[in-house]
C-alpha cells in the first residue's frame, strides 16, 4: 500500500546516507511502480547538483522522481530559479520528474545551526529547553543574551525555526510551472507555525490567482488537487467527476484569502464556506462539524501512469 519511498537528504539523521545506499533501497520500487520523492541534500548553493542526485536515483529505480517543495534557499541562492526548472525540463525530455511547492517565501523546519545567518530574519517556533521564546526572532534573543547568532541557536536547541531565506519572485516562477504541484508543508505540532499551516491553500486562490493573476483559478485549483491525485495515482480523487469521491470545497472566488501570517500565524482562511469529506459536511459556519470521515488511501496501482498526461482540464 505504501507510495514509494522518500528522504530528507538534508537532514542529520540521513545526511550521512551516500547516493549508492539511496540506489540500493530505491531499486525495490520498480517492481511495485512506486515513486521516489526527496528532500534534496542541499536547497542551497549545490541545489543543482543535489536535483542531479535525485534523478540519477530516480533513473537508477527506474521509478518516478518528485522533488519536495523546490526553491532556492539563501540569499546567494536568489534568481536561480529559472535555472533549477530548467533542470526539471530537461529531466522530464526522458522520465517522469516533478516537484512540490509552497506558496511562502519563508520555510520552516527544525533549528539547524548550518541555516544560522545574519543574511536574512530567522523566527524561532519552537524550543525545548527555552519555550517562552517561541515567537521571537532570533536576532533579538542574541541581543538579550549577550550572545553571537550560532551560540544562541546551540542554547536554544532542539528547537524550530522559520527562515526568510527566499525570493518572491523564485516562489513565483517555480509555483506556476507546469511540473509543480503545491501543498502546505505545514507542521500541526508547532506550538507557533508557519501561517502555511492554516493559509496555505487560500492564499493560492486569493493572492495569487486572483489578485497577482499568476495563473487562472482552475488551474490554481488543479494544482492542489487533481495534479496531485495523478501523481501519486489517488484514483477517483482530485476531481469533480461522476463516481469520483465527494471532497468538496465550497469557496467565495471573489473573498477567499489567507488571514494567517507570521505575527499570527493560527487564524481560519476567510471565504470557504463547508468542506467535504467522502461526501460529509465537516466544515461549516467557521469550524469544524465533528464529521471524521478520512480514510487511508493505498496505493491503487503503478504510479508511473500519473506522469503521462497531466494537463490542467479545462
Amino acid at each position: 500500500g505504501a507510495l514509494g519511498l522518500s528522504t530528507g537528504l538534508a537532514y542529520a539523521s540521513a545526511f550521512s546516507a551516500e547516493t549508492s545506499e539511496v540506489k540500493q533501497l530505491a531499486e525495490e520500487l520498480s517492481a511495485f511502480g512506486a515513486i521516489y520523492t526527496t528532500h534534496l541534500r542541499s536547497e542551497f548553493e549545490p541545489v543543482l547538483e543535489a536535483m542531479a542526485e535525485a534523478f540519477d536515483i530516480g533513473r537508477h529505480a527506474r521509478s518516478p522522481v518528485i522533488i519536495s517543495h523546490m526553491k532556492c534557499a539563501g540569499a546567494g541562492n536568489w534568481g536561480r530559479s529559472p535555472q533549477l526548472l530548467a533542470a526539471l525540463e530537461k529531466a522530464a525530455q526522458d522520465h517522469p520528474v516533478g516537484c512540490d511547492c509552497y506558496p511562502y517565501a519563508a520555510s520552516s523546519s527544525t533549528l539547524d545551526l548550518k541555516q544560522v545567518t545574519d543574511a536574512f530574519r530567522i523566527t524561532i517556533t519552537w524550543s525545548t529547553p527555552h519555550p517562552d521564546q517561541g515567537g521571537r526572532d532570533l536576532q533579538d534573543i542574541a541581543a538579550g543574551w549577550g550572545l553571537s547568532l550560532q551560540d544562541t541557536a546551540r542554547k536554544l536547541q532542539p528547537a524550530g525555526a522559520v527562515y526568510y531565506g527566499m525570493d518572491e519572485g523564485d516562489v513565483e516562477r517555480i509555483m506556476s510551472h507546469p511540473l509543480s504541484m503545491i501543498g502546505s508543508d505545514g507542521l500541526p505540532e508547532d506550538p507557533f507555525p508557519h501561517p502555511r499551516l492554516w493559509g496555505a491553500f487560500p492564499r493560492v486562490l486569493g493572492h495569487f490567482s486572483r489578485d497577482k493573476k499568476l495563473f487562472a483559478l482552475h488551474t490554481a485549483v488543479y494544482k492542489m488537487t487533481g495534479l496531485s491525485a495523478a501523481r501519486f495515482a489517488l484514483h477517483e480523487r482530485g476531481l469533480i467527476r461522476e463516481g469520483y469521491w465527494a471532497d468538496l470545497v465550497l469557496f467565495n472566488p471573489h473573498t477567499v484569502r489567507d488571514v494567517a501570517d507570521f505575527k499570527d500565524p493560527q487564524r481560519a482562511a476567510e471565504g470557504i464556506d463547508g468542506v467535504w469529506v467522502n461526501g460529509q459536511l465537516s466544515y461549516a459556519d467557521g469550524k469544524p462539524q465533528g464529521q471524521r470521515q478520512g480514510r487511508f488511501l493505498p496505493r491503487s496501482g503503478s504510479l508511473v501512469e500519473g506522469f503521462a498526461d497531466t494537463k490542467t482540464p479545462t
